[in-house]
Parts: structure tokens; sequence; C-alpha cells
């Protein structure tokens, strides 16, 4: 029997252009239409109009707080004019929030950007952090009486990835040394973004908020056990699990860690060359570990390895995300308890976990994979809509409720 601290944060996730639909002054509606890319956002979950309902099911389901992000394209669909209209919806979500006994962990920036914003370089010039401070403070002076956990941007680093390395996402940039001047921006940006969050509070005479980002951690472990392998996993680390957290912890801009963690990292390198140890990963599967419909691995170990090597910082640490898209439910429940078990180790072994969150409360747009990945503990039906709770997310509704894992 696991048994886990009575003030603990148990909930689930959403994002607000995986869930909300129609979110057309953002880069990615762009995009997807440019592009032609075959699996479009559309009306997504329609969660925009039935977001009290899904707050409903995450109640139903025990959970005390929930992740969700602004949609900045909304909320500043033009350069320099705010949208009273969006800032009164999103004012309007977080109340039901509040009435549905749900702490909101509210992100800033998750991957899009508004239109205007990319059509200016978006995230490559530095001259552009302006803009995301400017949309920072208004959202922190709106929304402050009602926002205690904030988080600046969500995953930096596969923004960086995705958007400016691999080339997948818009703009669809390959140069690695141009996804480092992202790095570089986002990473002033948060720190300035921090200081005026706080700075709003402190003028309000409200208590300090929590400020973080979301990281997205991977367990970085050597395939064969040679001195090169070994040695590109601890780049990985240092580059994709801890370079960012550095930066900002340097500058005292963090008030907890915020963790997004799915699976493990197997290092096999081909040669000493950079790219080589950055880059090159096993792709022997000779690991027989189960997978999820993305092909990614299930690894609940390397999210205790990860949390361990997370103390260093002394400061809590907040599981973000956590989750596995299958349509196998007895699947999701054996990940969810497995990494249950496995953050819970790491706790007894001092890691200052304070909560966690699933991602995500509800099936939705999964990026450039379309509406295939089902990741939700809530099933969406895309034609009708219709939400229907999976047999996973009961029980972990029950550990939330009881405390206990059997």
């Amino acid at each position: 029997m696991i048994e886990f601290p009575k003030d603990f944060f148990w909930g689930a996730a959403t994002s607000a252009y995986q869930v909300e639909g129609n979110n057309v002054n953002s880069d990615w509606w762009e995009w997807e239409n440019k592009t032609g890319l075959g699996n479009k956002s559309g009306d997504a979950c329609r969660h925009y109009q039935l977001y009290n309902e899904d707050f409903d099911l995450a109640r139903k389901l025990n959970h005390n707080c929930h992740r969700l992000s602004l949609e900045w394209a909304r909320i500043e669909p033009d350069k320099g004019s705010f949208s009273e209209e969006e800032i009164k919806h999103y004012s309007g979500v977080l109340d039901s929030l509040r009435q549905h006994s749900l702490e909101p962990l509210v992100t800033l920036h998750h991957f899009t950007n508004p239109i205007w914003f990319s059509r200016l370089d978006g995230w490559l010039d530095k001259n552009n952090i302006k803009y995301f401070l400017g949309y920072t403070r208004k959202a922190a002076e709106e929304f402050c009486g009602k926002v205690k956990f904030w988080v600046t941007i969500n995953e930096p680093m596969v923004y960086a990835y995705y958007s400016y390395v691999l080339g997948q996402w818009p703009p669809q940039v390959k140069s690695f040394p141009l996804s480092r001047q992202v790095v570089k921006n986002m990473v002033i940006a948060h720190i300035k973004a921090y200081r005026i969050i706080h700075d709003v509070y402190k003028k309000r005479g409200l208590n300090p908020p929590l400020v973080s980002i979301a990281q997205n951690v991977q367990s970085f472990v050597p395939c064969k056990d040679t001195l090169r392998n070994k040695f590109g996993a601890y780049l990985r680390n240092q580059l994709y699990n801890l370079d960012f957290i550095n930066r900002i912890s340097r500058q005292k801009a963090l008030d907890f860690i915020g963790l997004n963690y799915y699976t493990w990292g197997p290092v096999e390198t081909k040669s000493w060359h950079p790219k080589s140890l950055i880059l090159d990963v096993c792709t022997e599967n000779h690991h027989h570990l189960k997978k999820n419909t993305l092909g990614w691995d299930i690894y609940p170990q390397g999210l205790k390895d990860v949390l361990l090597s997370f103390k260093r910082y002394n400061l809590p640490l907040f599981i973000l995300e956590n989750g596995i898209c299958t349509e196998d439910d007895n699947l999701r429940w054996e990940y969810i308890s497995q990494h249950l078990e496995k953050m819970h180790e790491a706790m007894q072994e001092g890691a200052k976990v304070i909560g966690y969150i699933h991602w995500s409360l509800l099936d939705n747009y999964e990026w450039d994979k379309g509406f295939a990945p089902r990741f939700g503990l809530v099933y969406v039906d895309y034609k009708s809509y219709s939400r229907i709770i999976k047999e996973s997310a009961y029980k972990l509704a029950e550990v939330c409720r009881s405390l206990r894992l059997k």
C-alpha cells in the first residue's frame, strides 16, 4: 500500500489550442491551412464552449487542480490590442475552476503564437521578447486575483527542437544555431516574465505567486555501456533536461520546478561527432519495452531517476504532464500506476514532489499528429463532441480520493 500526502495536488491538463477549437489568429491555424496539413484542428474538442462540463468531469474524478493555458492569440489578436471579450472569457474559465474547487495552474505560452508575432520572426528576434512581456503583464494584471500558480513557457526545448531543429512545426526551420537563439530568448523572456508577475502581485498587495516553466525531461540511458554512450547521455541530460533550468535558477527566477515526463532516451552513438553524441538513438528495439501509439517506450523508472536528479535545486517539484496515448485503457492504467509508484519512491528518497497532473483530461488535437493519438482520461467523440470517462480515470480518481495506491 502506497500513501500520498494530504495536501498533494492531483489533476489533469489541457492546452488551449489543442482543445478549444477555431483559434484563427494563431500561427498554427495559419500554418495548418497554408501547408494543407491533413490533420487540422478545426473545432478541436469545443472546450471553449464546454469548459464548465469538462470541469464537472474533473471534479467527478476527484481532481483538486487543473492545468490550462491561455491562448495568446485570442487575448492579443493584433499587436498591442487586447481583446476585452477574450479576457472576460478566460476570467469566466478561471471562475469556473474555482467554483469546481480546482486550483488553476495557468500556462502563458503552450507552443502557439499570434500570427503577427510570428511574422516579426517570433522567438528568433530578441526584440520581440517585449511583446511576450506585454502579454504577460496584461494576463497577470487581469487574473492575479484568481491564480496562484503560473507557468510562463511550456516545454521550451521541445518547441525549439521541433520548430527550429527538425523543422516539423512552424516556422519549419532546420538550424541548430537558430534553435539555440530561440532558447536563449525564451530564457530571457521567462526571467523577465517571472519578475513582472511577482511585481504585479506585490503592487496589488497579494500573496506572492508561484512561477515556473514546464520542462520536458527524459531519462537518458546508455543503450550499451560504452564511454561514448555514457558521454552522449551526459551531454543530452545537460543540454535537454538541465540547461534551461540552470540558466533561470541562477537568476533566482523559479519558485518550483514544473516537469513533463513521458519516456526515456536510449543513447546509442555512432561516432564522437557532436551531432552523433547529441542526436543518435538506439534503433534496435532490443529492450522490449511496451510502447504508446506514437512508438514512445514506457519507462517508469525514468521518472524516479529524473525526480531524484532535480533534488539538487532544493525546490518543490510539480509533475505538470505525464501520460500515454493508447487505445488500450488497461495499458493506460498500468502506465499511470507504475509512474505513481516510481514518483512515490522518489518522494521517499527526498524528492519534494507536491503534485501530479495527468496529460491529459481530454483526448485532443496532438499537433501535427492530429486526433489519432488519444491521451485523455476522458474519451472525446469528435463527431458529437460527447465525453465518456475511461475506466483508468475512475481508478486514478480513487487514488485522488483515498490518497492510496493499492
